[in-house]
C-alpha cells in the first residue's frame, strides 16, 4: 500500500494528499511532527534530506512533491491530471513551477502574520508583495473560459497552485484585482478534497508553537 509521510500544515504535503484522494487510491497517511520527528533515523532512511512529503510505494521512496506527483501520474494515470495537448501541458507545468519557485517562497514571508506571530521585515514584505503581484497577474492571464488552467478537468496545476493561492487573502493579499483567479479560487475551496485536507485549528496551533520555540532560541 502507498504510504504518505506528511505534515498537515505543509502545502507541499497537501498537494500530494489531494492528488491521492482525487485518484481514488488507497494509502496510509503518516503524520511527521515538525518538532524533530523529521530528523529521526527511521524517517531519514526514507527522506535523507528530512523533508516532507515523502511517498513509499512498492519499495520505492519518493521525495520532492513535484516528483511524487509525476510518479503518481505515470503509475496511476486514471483519472488523468495532466493535459495531453502541448500548449495546455506547458501551461499546467508553468503554473506548477511558478507556484513552487516564485509564489510559495514569497508567501512564506507572511507566515508570522498567518500564524498570528509578531515580526516581519518591512523591506522583505514589500519585495514579497511585488513578487506575488507578478505571479497573480501571470496566472490571471493564463486562465481562459475553462474552469481549470488549460483544462476542463482538474489537473496538477490546480492541485499545486491551489494549496498556496487561497492562503493569500488570509495574510492580507486580496484577489479582487484578478477576477478570473478569484473565481477559480472560490471554485477550488468548495471542492471536497480541499475541504478534507484543510489544516485543522489544532494543526495550526501546533505549528505556531514550533515556530515560537524556534524564534525564542
Amino acid at each position: 500500500m502507498l504510504t504518505l509521510y506528511h505534515a498537515p500544515i505543509s502545502p507541499n504535503s497537501r498537494r500530494v494528499w489531494i492528488s491521492l484522494l482525487e485518484k481514488g487510491l488507497e494509502f496510509e497517511l503518516v503524520e511527521i511532527k515538525l518538532d524533530g520527528e523529521q530528523f529521526k533515523p527511521d524517517f531519514l532512511v526514507i527522506s535523507p534530506f528530512h523533508h516532507i512529503p515523502a511517498l513509499v510505494d512498492d519499495g520505492l521512496n519518493v521525495v520532492e512533491s513535484l516528483a511524487i506527483l509525476d510518479y503518481l501520474e505515470a503509475k496511476y494515470p486514471t483519472p488523468a491530471m495532466l493535459p495531453k495537448d502541448a500548449k495546455d501541458l506547458a501551461i499546467a507545468r508553468m503554473v506548477q513551477l511558478v507556484t513552487v519557485n516564485e509564489l510559495l517562497p514569497a508567501t512564506t514571508t507572511f507566515f508570522p502574520q498567518y500564524l498570528g506571530l509578531p515580526g516581519g521585515n518591512p523591506e522583505k514584505i514589500e519585495q514579497a508583495q511585488q513578487k506575488i503581484a507578478i505571479v497573480l497577474k501571470f496566472f490571471e492571464n493564463l486562465l481562459d473560459d475553462r474552469p481549470y488552467f488549460a483544462s476542463e478537468n482538474l489537473t496538477l496545476a490546480k492541485v499545486v497552485a491551489g494549496t498556496v493561492v487561497p492562503l493569500l487573502p488570509i495574510v492580507g493579499i486580496s484577489l479582487s484585482e484578478y477576477p478570473k483567479l478569484n473565481a477559480w479560487c472560490d471554485h477550488l475551496v468548495a471542492h471536497p478534497t480541499w475541504q478534507a485536507t484543510e489544516p485543522t485549528p489544532e494543526a495550526i496551533e501546533a505549528f505556531k508553537s514550533i515556530l515560537m520555540a524556534r524564534m525564542a532560541q
